[in-house]
């Protein structure tokens, strides 16, 4: 900096104040901006959190899906706040947390965030379902999903999850009937 000053012709004493200033300023600078960014997330979030409780929720457990530690923890942060979690639900789960419309304090389980169950899988389920008939049964369930994109081990992620509860029937009992099902 300081020959590079030089040779541009500023005297050696005033390119030395130039840098020191450079340094001075470099010091709480590039902090100081970079705590104004993160103020003004965390406005934001803070916002979102207190006017958008259920909305904020959701697409925080959507965002940590992948981690079971932090759904947990953000599970137990909505128990706290009040907000109720519905299990997963092979008939009503989208990919994603979602919020249950009519209902401002719940949210539904996504089924790509059970472990086991891939984004590929949600899509074959809920391409399956898109005539709007829920799922009546093991039976029917196999029927009409891709079991190309749907095999045993998702299957069966599903039931031990309670994903099949609404059908009626018993986990176990499920699982039992699994392979007739699937052939």
């Amino acid at each position: 900096f300081l020959t590079g000053c030089e040779d541009k012709g500023v005297d050696r004493a005033k390119a030395e104040q130039i840098f020191a200033d450079i340094l001075e300023f470099g010091s709480y600078a590039f902090n100081k901006a970079h705590s104004t960014g993160y103020a003004i997330v965390a406005y934001k979030t803070a916002y979102l959190k207190h006017y958008y409780p259920t909305e904020y929720m959701a697409a925080l457990l959507t965002f940590e899906m992948g981690s079971t530690e932090k759904v947990s923890e953000y599970i137990e942060e909505c128990r706290r706040m009040g907000i109720r979690i519905a299990p997963p639900d092979v008939n009503v789960s989208e990919n994603d947390f979602t919020v249950v419309t009519g209902d401002e304090m719940l949210i539904r389980f996504g089924l790509a965030a059970i472990k086991g169950v891939g984004e590929k899988a949600v899509g074959a389920i809920m391409a399956a379902r898109s005539d709007g008939e829920p799922f009546e049964s093991i039976f029917d369930f196999c029927e009409r999903v891709d079991l190309g994109a749907v095999h045993r081990t998702v299957i069966e992620a599903l039931i031990k999850c309670g994903a099949f509860d609404s059908t009626g029937a018993m986990r176990k009992g499920l699982v039992a009937v699994l392979d007739d099902a699937i052939h």
